[in-house]
């Protein structure tokens, strides 16, 4: 084969995981919005330096940009080579892409080939992996056939059983951690942002393209968006259509996993607070007040098992009932407690009900 070869995503899918780097040459921010699972970001023009070409390009000439991008490319490139690459013995073969598969993908492939490294280049760059994205979550594979949902209001351990059942070898997605939120108001994580739309979406196809249709696949019950990002609709409506599993734990129970999972909230109850006036429309200044008042005086486990019955269990109840059709035919599984013993317990129950 010739090299740079330049490849349609079609035939680099199968042998993704061969390559020995994925290299992302687009600038900074476009690699933080989303890339190819794997990749690194080496970019051949930075966020200033892509606006200053293209500035040139727009008000000037396209040669003189040119001009200025190839000075800037050749430099960055070296840089990475330098950086980087010098180490790297002659059967390492990289991928490179960029936005279009065009330039800067081009001019970064065509010097590690000529170097002497087997080099591949993305036809149609990051917007054709995108496009690929797309097409697979808007059909789903045939693995979602064989789909059981885990059901159960606010605290009941979903999230924690889906953990245990992926540490045990299940077919799992969490979409909640994929999205580094809890799915409500007070559901944001203190030590992550949520990914973007579109990295929410690559984390979501990478787990989908390694399913085996055979095997059942784990989902908690999820509204149309987890935060501020969506769930893709063909993902929604097979999950609406699914079995499911009715999880269940006591209130006291409840209140101690969210007490555990919510540390942040109880050791900064102003913190709390912001986020409890979000709720005023839903209970009154009255309502929040009082519940404002729980959090500064200390009273957190009196808070959370109010916030449990006034507030999440009745919306849950609603909902479950309004959106997941076969949940009156759920199977039921009881947690006698929040040991690692009682989900692991749980978790290959669910298994061996499921598998037959």
């Amino acid at each position: 084969m010739k090299y740079p070869a330049v490849l349609p995503f079609a035939e680099i899918l199968p042998q993704l995981s061969q390559f020995d780097a994925i290299i992302d040459v687009r600038s900074p921010s476009e690699f933080a919005e989303d890339h190819l699972p794997g990749a690194i970001n080496l970019p051949v023009l930075d966020d200033e330096q892509r606006i200053k070409v293209g500035t040139l390009y727009k008000q000037t000439s396209a040669f003189e940009a040119k001009k200025l991008g190839a000075a800037l490319i050749a430099k960055n490139i070296a840089h990475h080579i330098e950086t980087h690459f010098l180490g790297h013995p002659q059967w390492w073969r990289p991928l490179v892409y960029c936005w279009r598969g065009g330039n800067r993908s081009g001019a970064m492939a065509h010097i590690l080939a000529r170097i002497g490294w087997p080099a591949v280049q993305l036809d149609g760059g990051y917007k054709e992996y995108r496009r690929h994205v797309n097409a697979e979550l808007a059909t789903l594979p045939a693995a979602f056939e064989f789909i059981n949902v885990l059901c159960g209001p606010t605290g009941s351990g979903k999230s924690r059983l889906l953990q245990v059942l992926d540490s045990h070898g299940a077919q799992v997605i969490d979409l909640e951690q994929l999205a580094a939120h809890r799915g409500s108001v007070l559901g944001g994580l203190p030590e992550a942002e949520q990914p973007s739309q579109k990295a929410f979406e690559s984390g979501l196809w990478q787990q989908l393209r390694h399913f085996d249709a055979a095997k059942p696949v784990f989902i908690e019950s999820e509204s149309k968006k987890v935060g501020r990002l969506r769930v893709p609709d063909a993902l929604m409506d097979k999950m609406r259509a699914a079995e499911c599993t009715a999880v269940q734990l006591s209130t006291s129970h409840r209140v101690q996993l969210l007490m555990q999972d919510y540390e942040h909230f109880v050791g900064d109850p102003e913190k709390l607070n912001v986020q409890l006036a979000l709720l005023t429309q839903l209970h009154g200044r009255e309502k929040i007040a009082h519940w404002q008042q729980l959090a500064l005086a200390g009273r957190m486990s009196e808070l959370v098992e109010e916030l449990l019955v006034q507030h999440y269990d009745p919306g849950y109840l609603q909902s479950i009932k309004r959106n997941f059709r076969r949940y009156q035919q759920s199977s039921t599984l009881v947690l006698p407690d929040i040991s690692d013993a009682a989900f692991k317990q749980a978790a290959l129950s669910l298994c061996t009900i499921v598998n037959n």
